[in-house]
Formats: C-alpha cells, structure tokens, sequence
C-alpha cells in the first residue's frame, strides 16, 4: 500500500517505523527538520520536510496514488484540512487525529466522509477509557470488553494461592469450563497454551470468559482481597487524565496532583465531575501523598509525558501500600522493566493509533483490535461473512497458525466460549489472540 503520513511526532514515527516494517510504500511529511533526522535512513520510508497542507507538497508526494493519508500532526485543525485535501487529491482513505470528543460520536460519522475525512482517533480518549475500566477492576491487569461486555478478556498476575496452579489445562479448560485460557505470559515468553501446560506463580494469564463468571475467575485466581476502588490518585492533568474522568463512576474521589499552575486553573475550569480535586504539586512528593491521604488510595495513576516518572512514582507509590498502579509508558522500550518492575496496568497511547490504523488495513472486516504491548500480541475481533473459509470446517479441522487462539464469539448478542468443536457462523463476532503479527496469516481465513 501507498501511505502518507502528516506529522512526525510520537505517533506519527511510530506509525511509520511500524508499517514500513511491512514493506508499505510510505512518505512522512512534517515541516519542522529536526522530527525527521535519522528516520529516513534508518527505515524503508521517504522523508518530506514540508507542509502537509500544502496542495504542491500533497501532489509531490503522489497523494492522488496514496491508499491511505493519515493527518496525526499535533493541530487537530491542520489534520483534518489535510485529509481533506487529501482526499480531494484522490487520496483513498484519510485517517485524522483529533482533540475533541465530540468529532467520535457515531452520528457524525456520514458527515466527516462527505469532507473527505474517513476515519477519527482520538488517542487520549480511548487511553482514558481504557485507564478507567482498569482502575475500576483493581485485581486485573487487563480488562477487554468485546461487543457492551457480552465477553470479556481479562489479564491476571496469578500468585501464589491461587487454585489454577499446577494442573494441566485439558482438566482446567474442558468443554464446559466457564473460561478459556488463551496465552500466558512467563518471564520475557509468550505462551499460546495447550491442554498439557500449567499455570506457575507469577504469570500472567490471560482469561477469555463472559461476564456471568467474572467472580468465579477472581476466586480461582486468588484475588478477592482486592479492595474496591473508591479513592485514586492521578500524577499529570493532561488531557488523557480528563478523559478518564468522563467514565468515571460517580462513587468514586479523584485527587489530580499537576505540576504546572496554569494547568490546574485549566483544569479546575474545565473538569465537571464530581468528587475531584486538584491540587497542585509533584506526584513524586512523598510528604505531599501523605498530607493528601495516599493511605486510603486504593489506586495510583500516572500519566505525565515522563515514562520515567511515571514508572518510579507508581513504584513509590506502591511502597506507601496502594494495591493498584497505572503507568502511562510512551517509550516501548521501557516497557518491557516496567513489566518487570511489576507496576500493573501499562497504557501507550501511540498503540491506539496504531490499532486503528492497522483495522483499515485488513482486507478481512475487523471492528476492534487492541495490541497487548507487555505479551507482544494483538487481539482483533472478525465480523464473519457469508460462505468466508473460517464458515467452513470445525475450529479443530481450521489448521490456525500455531501462534492464534480462537477465545469466544459473539452470536446474537450473546457470548460464547469456541472450543474444538465449535461451528462458527455468518454473522458471528470472532475474538482471536495473535502472536508474532500473525493477524495478517489469520484474516485469510475471514475474507
């Protein structure tokens, strides 16, 4: 595919890094010289140094042959007017980062296509969603809602104590069971399990259930001291700490520590959830969480443009006893020794541009996709057509890639564990695990 790319920030490098590792055709534009230095030569790509506004540049780089334009420039303005030109330069399909809530909603849609724009992200939202449902369910790393929840993927940090350890899966997972163990990570290793596997103390285990059996998978997990969580902390008052706010549950107190003055008159003008307040000050500041009641926190977020301290505050403050930590950790590289740090719940806004971008991609029809950056895997959910390859044999008689796992699917609003002999059908919703990019070698199947 031909793609061009507006802006090289965070996102936009990361987008480009990725999908010239496919060998796409892709150009990246930006004006300012120094957000382009080494990339050009350390990847398959075309650097412009330019305006993407620019209707020259836009011919230049060949738009009118572009399969994909992609406006992810820090000015949510200057994105969408690209796409728009874009798009009537012949553009295929425009993709435009945004900053506002409302350019999402479902019923604007139609209207955005008939301006040239095909597709909106907003990162910061959908990290604010994501840091909420996790904080809220303190005893999971990871909380995966397929279709308003009727499945559910959850990730657990499995100790010593709980009742799944030490017997094979086939006597875990059988045909009734109410959950389905889909990968395991161990250490640095991603494990797609099979029936003779065993889950050891400290792994992370990844369960694909429905929601009637979520306390079932606590107690066997070991988790049920757990407190409920009604008193957070948030370090950083950006706007991903504001768009967490937005599904916040109203029982819940928020305390947002913010180091910049100006930041929180902003914020106290614009946040109007209650039961939040926010203080100024630096997150890191033992005396300050002790003044401010970290002792009756159950959880901690923090979401600065600091990996860094992000990663050592929620380190400290899981030393001052709060049971539940969330990172926001930017820099993949650091993700792997936070892991290993223990910290909890990592969230990296570039991966929700990048899984929205990678959707529009597959030829197969993929309403969500998340990647799981700490196991190295993506999930997608498939729509199933009529007379599709996956329609056509039992899921044991698929031959899958030995890097999937089929986990459950959607059938007229209702969850269901895929076992061995599971016929799926035209209409269904399928939840698939995927290792080492492997979602292009499943899609086949889908098509």
């Amino acid at each position: 595919m031909k793609i061009i790319i507006a802006g090289a920030g965070a996102v936009g490098t990361h987008l480009a890094k990725l999908l010239s590792k496919e060998q796409h055709d892709i150009t990246l534009i930006d004006e300012k010289p120094e957000r382009l230095e080494g990339i050009g030569t350390n990847f398959e790509l075309l650097t412009t140094c330019a305006s993407p506004s620019s209707i020259k540049v836009l011919k230049q780089a060949e738009v009118g042959n572009a399969d994909l334009f992609i406006g992810v420039t820090p000015d949510e303005a200057h994105n969408m007017t690209c796409c728009m030109l874009a798009s009537k330069l012949g553009a295929k399909r425009t993709v435009a980062r945004v900053d506002n809530y409302e350019y999402t909603r479902a019923e604007h849609r139609d209207f955005f296509k008939t301006v040239g724009i095909d597709s909106i992200i907003y990162p910061e939202m959908l990290a604010g969603r994501e840091i909420m449902h996790n904080v809220k369910h303190s005893w999971v790393r990871q909380w995966l809602e397929i279709q308003d929840g009727a499945l559910l993927m959850l990730g657990i940090k499995v100790r010593d104590g709980a009742l799944i350890l030490g017997a094979p899966l086939y006597k875990l997972c059988g045909p009734e069971a109410p959950y389905h163990i889909v990968a395991i990570k161990r250490g640095q290793e991603t494990i797609i399990p099979h029936g003779h596997d065993e889950v050891m103390p400290d792994d992370l285990v990844y369960f694909m259930t429905t929601p009637k059996y979520v306390d079932y998978i606590r107690d066997i997990a070991d988790k049920q001291d757990y407190p409920e969580v009604k008193n957070v902390f948030f370090m950083g008052g950006g706007s991903t700490a504001v768009q967490a706010l937005y599904y916040k549950p109203d029982y819940m107190h928020v305390k947002i520590i913010e180091a910049d003055r100006t930041r929180c008159e902003r914020l106290g003008e614009i946040i109007e959830a209650r039961h939040t307040l926010v203080i100024h000050g630096d997150g890191r500041d033992i005396e300050l969480l002790q003044d401010e009641g970290i002792s009756d926190a159950e959880a901690f977020v923090a979401i600065t443009e600091s990996a860094e301290a992000n990663i050592l505050a929620c380190l400290e403050a899981k030393r001052l006893g709060v049971r539940k930590t969330v990172a926001m950790v930017e820099n993949l590289d650091y993700i792997a020794m936070a892991e290993s740090l223990d910290i909890g719940t990592i969230i990296n806004k570039k991966t929700f541009a990048a899984n929205h971008i990678y959707q529009l991609m597959l030829k197969a029809d993929v309403s969500t996709m998340k990647t799981l950056n700490v196991v190295g895997a993506d999930v997608a959910e498939f729509v199933v057509k009529e007379n599709s390859r996956i329609t056509k044999a039992l899921v044991k008689d698929l031959a899958l890639p030995a890097t999937v796992t089929l986990g459950g699917l959607v059938r007229e609003g209702k969850g269901i564990l895929i076992g061995g002999m599971t016929q799926i059908e035209p209409g269904d919703r399928v939840v698939a695990f995927c290792l080492e990019n492997s979602i292009k070698k499943l899609e086949k199947l889908f098509k």
